[in-house]
């Protein structure tokens, strides 16, 4: 499981020219879900998110964690995050999860959040978004299990 997290200002996502979701200061957060991951890796990803202090103090010092700073968090799969590129010019993707695991658990990563009292916004599942941000710093941080 990876997820791409970046301090941003706001956050949306549109599609099809409609907006969907959107926060405010907070995470975007992107989800990829691997084959063989597991709800206890989404439980313990979802809380280093939203601990993880990256945001500043009063002393401008990356102190604060998203719950401190009461911040949102937009939560968005993309199963390109699985993708290699080791090999060739051309991405494999034969360790992205099926369809329906990696929904399931990306639900799940949603409600893990929540769980701490995180106001959320979500992307949709498996279809083409438009993300736009303003990432604040730029502060951008890989996630990994």
């Amino acid at each position: 499981m990876k997820v791409l997290i970046q301090r941003v200002k706001n956050a949306g996502v549109d599609i099809e020219g409609k907006n969907v979701s959107s926060i405010q200061q907070g995470i975007l957060a992107l989800v990829g879900i691997e084959k063989g991951d597991t709800k206890e890796q989404v439980e313990k990803l979802a809380r280093k998110a939203v601990n993880l202090r990256i945001f500043p103090d009063d002393n401008d010092k990356m102190n604060l964690s998203l719950i401190d700073v009461k911040g949102e968090m937009l939560i968005v799969s993309q199963f390109t995050l699985c993708g290699d590129c080791k090999k060739g010019t051309r991405p494999s993707f034969d360790k992205s999860a099926p369809p329906q695991i990696a929904n399931e658990l990306y639900e799940y990563f949603v409600s893990q959040v929540q769980s701490y009292g995180i106001t959320t916004g979500t992307g949709v599942f498996g279809a083409m978004m438009e993300v736009s941000l303003i990432n604040d710093g730029p502060v951008t941080f890989m996630l990994e299990s």
